[in-house]
């Protein structure tokens, strides 16, 4: 297992959510973190919680050259973790407009392709490449077209890349429903009555908090013989 001390990390989508817990958590081991958001607040609202030597930069993962002068920038470093994405769309597809369906991969999937794209040329032979997908991919219910469909896509890229992009270890991590504010979308009230009714009927009785799916991030990052796969954490989703 790889010791993080002193290692770079770079996570896009750092700021908030599952990227900042898997931040603090890196930070805690001893590794330089490098955050990358849209927005310079956000990331420096991250940067007093890490509390530990990080930096951060702001820029639209969606943007090719903004992606490859970030990456020119920072230079080497040794794990890339891509945890970016907008607010969670549940719509059946009669309800969903093509647009909207193809800006839904703009983050999830393309600002993806682009951060591995401008980053494996800076990345050490030892380092690796964790994405993120979800359970959707194996548990769709009515609504997650979408949902669905991008984690399917990631989950395939990733598997791609682990060939293409050896000795260099690209893996994925596919949480359950996780409280953090992609959920943001659905009225309060909503959300924790969605929180309540998913989490009983789990064999761990809740759903995830974004610690719980940082420390897979961070297992991955340490986990030197493991690559091209598939990390599902969802507290038993699959099972019922």
């Amino acid at each position: 297992m790889e010791n993080l001390k002193g290692k770079k990390v770079v996570i896009i989508g750092g700021s908030s959510g599952i990227g900042l817990a898997t931040a603090k958590l890196a930070a805690s081991k001893g590794a330089q973190i490098i955050i990358i958001s849209s927005k310079q607040q956000r990331i420096d609202n991250a940067l007093q919680e890490i509390k530990s030597e990080s930096i951060g930069y702001a820029i639209d993962v969606t943007d090719g050259l903004q992606v490859k002068k970030l990456f020119e920038k920072i230079g080497s470093f040794d794990h890339l973790i891509f945890t970016a994405g907008e607010n969670l769309i549940l719509a059946n597809v009669e309800d969903t407009s093509l647009e909207d369906a193809r800006n839904y991969f703009n983050i999830r999937y393309w600002g993806a392709f682009a951060a591995v794209k401008y980053a494996t040329p800076f990345i050490n032979s030892k380092g690796s490449i964790v994405l993120t997908s979800g359970i959707a991919s194996n548990r769709p219910n009515k609504g997650w077209g979408l949902g669905a469909s991008i984690c399917a896509a990631m989950e395939g890229f990733t598997r791609a890349m682990a060939m293409e992009l050896a000795p260099i270890r690209v893996n994925i991590v596919s949480p359950g429903v996780v409280k953090t504010a992609l959920w943001n979308g659905i009225s309060e009230s909503d959300r924790e009555n969605m929180y309540a009714n998913i989490g009983s009927n789990l064999p761990v009785k809740r759903v995830g908090e974004a610690e719980d799916i940082a420390k897979t991030f961070l297992y991955l990052l340490e986990q030197e013989y493991g690559t091209g796969q598939t990390l599902i954490i969802d507290g038993g989703t699959s099972l019922v």
